[in-house]
């Protein structure tokens, strides 16, 4: 133990949590190989075998089992501190990672990411596209921004507006049915006279599926996808109407709103952090921009 370097025991603890090399990979941001060569200078340095190898993952041998459990605490012990430190920095400069999902990211924080780096060209922003919450604890990321109605009660962070959701098609799907085009028409809305877009199983946890279920035949459930992005798309080329978020929507002049919001569909958008990071210069000066950009942002609502 007292030979073994911590970044070989930070890389045993990964790969104890996740079963697997590949997982390891992913929650440590570095690659296989990386994963491998560090357990094995750990195996030969500790002169015994950790893991037992099989063909569905990694399995603690009794020696693995024995140092795992001399090992508990001591990572969040070294995470926590190294966010307190992070916390401390007063400097505008050096690495953020910030996560967020891929339907905000595509319709709405891209450009502003793309301004607030040529603002502070020395901070090196790096953006993690995942659709959970990647652990802030961790250090997985240091600013998350998230639709959420209950956010993690273990982060802090500030509302920083509301995302609409609303019924959208395409022109020509509109005129190919012989209705109006004409934005919230009352001869719109009757949604048993549209093929649909649809979230598919992968999204059935959103309240746009829950509102297919209730209000869309399943006949009519034309075509799904896994994606808020793609649906989009998928309306805009005229396969049918979808319930879509306002921002990825409104701003296209294709695309026709069947009515107004559904107030019961709309979500919260928060700009959240670790407690022991909310006072980093770098976390602060993003949030504090994203904060004033996104709610002067006419397709979220405030």
């Amino acid at each position: 133990m007292q030979e073994a370097d911590w970044d070989d025991l930070k890389h045993f603890l990964a790969v104890s949590q996740s079963g697997s090399l590949a997982g390891a990979a992913r929650t440590l941001h570095v690659n296989h190989s990386t994963v491998l060569r560090r357990l094995a200078r750990l195996e030969e340095v500790l002169g015994t075998l950790l893991f037992e190898r099989h063909p569905t993952g990694y399995a603690l041998t009794a020696a693995g089992e024995a140092l795992a459990q001399r090992l508990a605490g001591v990572g969040e012990q070294i995470d926590a501190a190294q966010r307190q430190l992070s916390g401390l920095d007063s400097q505008l400069s050096g690495p953020l990672r910030v996560t967020t999902t891929d339907t905000l990211l595509t319709g709405l924080l891209m450009p502003l990411f793309a301004e607030f780096r040529a603002m502070h060209p020395r901070i090196q922003l790096q953006i993690v596209v995942n659709n959970g919450f990647l652990s802030l604890s961790r250090r997985e990321a240091d600013v998350a921004i998230r639709p959420a109605n209950a956010p993690p009660e273990y982060l802090v962070g500030r509302r920083i507006g509301r995302l609409q959701t609303a019924a959208y098609a395409s022109r020509r799907y509109l005129q190919r049915l012989g209705l109006p085009t004409e934005a919230d028409s009352p001869l719109l809305s009757d949604w048993t006279a549209y093929d649909w877009v649809v979230p598919d199983e992968a999204l059935s946890h959103l309240a746009q599926a829950r509102w297919v279920r209730d209000q869309v035949p399943e006949h009519r459930r034309a075509v799904s996808a896994d994606s808020l992005v793609a649906m989009a798309d998928a309306v805009r080329h005229g396969m049918g109407a979808g319930m879509l978020l306002c921002f990825l929507a409104g701003w296209d002049a294709e695309l026709v709103r069947l009515a107004p919001a559904e107030r019961d569909l709309d979500t919260d958008l928060w700009l959240l952090t670790h407690p022991d990071l909310r006072h980093s210069a770098r976390v602060r000066v993003l949030t504090d921009f994203l904060y004033e950009r996104v709610r002067a942002a006419e397709s979220v609502m405030v």
